[in-house]
């Protein structure tokens, strides 16, 4: 089976519905279609960590990376996520493009192995970036992620922050590598945003479970 190029996985991307109230606290920031496109296209051509493979989407919101995998042939795909109103659209989204291989479970990164008992291969996420309110949770969604997954992680952290998300991912035994180096057009979403939009250097990287 062909896969599918990027332009046309991005395309289909765009129609994904997202956040229709995002909430602050859980820095609900939607994943761009080009950045969720690339990613996911990443890891199926470069690493074949896609088709076929049992994903879990951690964090999953409105369900872009989740669709997207799906997309590119996963087997199948858990979607995990604390806020249940995110959970809805992303449900939505899915019958939109009439997709059934998509699980998806209501709970908190904290508590998601209780939920999650059977090892996944790969873990795809954009976590929140661990910024004020939820200092650390960066580095919580990705410990989780590589307690789950027997073959990889993919995650999306602060270039800023890149010497320490590396060093940790070491500490937990992964080899980690940064794929690219990504502009995240973050567009204004809550009242404190001042500008239209504000670009956030962002790295996309591989934590290779060994």
């Amino acid at each position: 089976m062909a896969r599918m190029k990027l332009k046309e996985l991005e395309s289909h991307l765009q129609e994904v519905e997202g956040f229709e109230k995002p909430k602050i606290l859980l820095e609900q920031y939607p994943t761009r279609p080009h950045i969720a496109a690339c990613m996911i296209h990443t890891m199926a051509s470069t690493f074949d960590d896609v088709e076929d493979r049992h994903i879990l989407d951690l964090g999953c919101g409105s369900g872009v990376l989740a669709i997207g995998c799906v997309m590119l042939g996963a087997g199948s795909v858990l979607g995990v996520d604390i806020d249940s109103d995110a959970l809805d659209i992303c449900q939505q989204n899915l019958e939109e493009f009439d997709i059934d291989n998509v699980d998806l479970v209501n709970t908190s990164v904290v508590d998601i192995d209780s939920v999650v008992r059977d090892k996944v291969e790969v873990v795809v996420m954009n976590p929140p970036f661990g910024t004020k309110h939820n200092k650390g949770l960066d580095l919580l969604f990705l410990e989780k992620g590589i307690k789950l997954a027997t073959r990889a992680v993919y995650s999306l952290h602060k270039t800023s922050t890149r010497d320490h998300v590396l060093k940790k991912g070491e500490a937990w035994g992964t080899k980690p590598q940064v794929l690219a180096e990504l502009r995240y057009d973050l567009p204004a979403t809550y009242k404190h945003h001042k500008k239209a939009s504000v670009d956030i250097q962002v790295d996309f990287i591989r934590f290779e479970i060994s």
